[in-house]
């Protein structure tokens, strides 16, 4: 009985231990939410995934698509994260991206590129939740608006 509960607690503990930022884990990711733009609403829908070629240093690709709204506006990004490792569950992180966008109805494709900063908990070895703030700035604006900063939710799973 001794020895079914020490390997229940090392199995627990290992589980809890386990660290979903460790260079050579994939990760897929996903996140929903809303935003206007040429004068109409959106809802927003990402996808992506990311590969950590070092502990706690992530690139990837991920894909945006704005839907409901006027033009057709579809996002995709490469996006570079560093979780900085100051506590086993909560996780600061920094990081940067570039996006080209395209948007539909005769309206210029344009690119932006961008920072981002907040915290990860850790679920276990293979999820994660994200919170923080996105600052994005234009290479071109169609209303002489040349940044935008806003909140970012994300989930993510490890494999």
């Amino acid at each position: 009985m001794k020895r079914l509960m020490a390997t229940a607690i090392l199995t627990v503990s290992t589980l809890l231990c386990a660290d979903v930022f460790l260079q050579g884990n994939k990760q897929f990711n996903f996140g929903i939410g809303a935003g206007r733009g040429y004068g109409s609403d959106y809802t927003i829908v990402g996808i992506g995934g990311s590969y950590f070629f070092l502990n706690g240093l992530s690139v990837g690709l991920t894909y945006r698509g704005w839907f409901g709204g006027d033009p057709s506006l579809n996002e995709v990004s490469v996006p570079v994260t560093y979780y900085i490792p100051l506590h086993q569950k909560f996780r600061p992180y920094a990081g940067a991206f570039y996006r080209r966008s395209f948007v539909g109805s005769g309206y210029d494709d344009y690119n932006s590129y961008g920072a981002r900063a907040g915290v990860s908990y850790s679920f276990n070895s293979n999820s994660y939740v994200s919170v923080g703030w996105v600052q994005e700035y234009f290479d071109s604006s169609q209303d002489g608006d040349n940044s935008n900063g806003y909140p970012e939710i994300a989930v993510g799973f490890s494999f």
